[in-house]
């Protein structure tokens, strides 16, 4: 599919937002993309993730690792569509690790799953846990590259959609100057 029939889907679905947003990065945003709108739907999830595994085989890995709250659904079908094991990390007292007995085995070759990449700093908090418990990182893969190029990573980065969104320090926000409210739809706990 191409980034516009991608972005119809989620348009679709109202996956699109606009208005003023509070990111789990601490930047503000006038859109936002809430992937979970679109894995709320079976088929549709199973599809465009799909355009992602096709661009992928060619990676060798056993596990698939997504940050929750977010990525855990992607991260589910993505790892089901290969057949690999699928885990997740959580956020602990403002650490990222494992939890729920799981376990990585030493150089456990891991592909990173995230749903949207803004910084990256879930991503590599991600990564830093998985390389704690002794995996091997293949790449990172997401439904949403909303960086700009921005975002960078060791290992390879395969995005299914890379979709330019402005995004603004809280101190340079426009739409604070505006007086526009501003809403936090993630799932991370943090200080605006």
């Amino acid at each position: 599919m191409t980034n516009e029939q991608i972005l119809e889907v989620f348009n679709k679905h109202n996956a699109l937002l606009e208005g003023h947003f509070l990111l789990s990065s601490g930047l503000h945003s006038d859109k936002y993309l809430q992937c979970a709108l679109i894995m709320q739907y079976p088929a549709i999830a199973e599809r465009l993730i799909n355009d992602l595994v096709l661009q992928t085989y060619h990676l060798e890995f056993t596990t698939v690792v997504s940050p929750a709250i977010g990525g855990i659904r992607f991260g589910y079908e993505f790892a089901r569509q290969l057949r690999k094991r699928s885990l997740f990390t959580e956020r602990v007292d403002d650490v990222v690790q494992f939890r729920r007995g799981f376990v990585m085995k030493p150089n456990e070759k891991v592909v990173i799953a995230e749903d949207v990449v803004t910084t990256g700093k879930s991503t590599k908090e991600c990564m830093k846990a998985v390389r704690d418990a002794g995996g091997d990182i293949q790449a990172v893969v997401s439904l949403v590259d909303r960086s700009s190029g921005e975002a960078q990573f060791d290992v390879p980065f395969i995005s299914l959609l890379q979709i330019d969104v402005h995004t603004y320090d809280p101190a340079d926000c426009p739409l604070c100057r505006q007086g526009t409210p501003a809403i936090k739809p993630g799932s991370r706990n943090f200080k605006a």
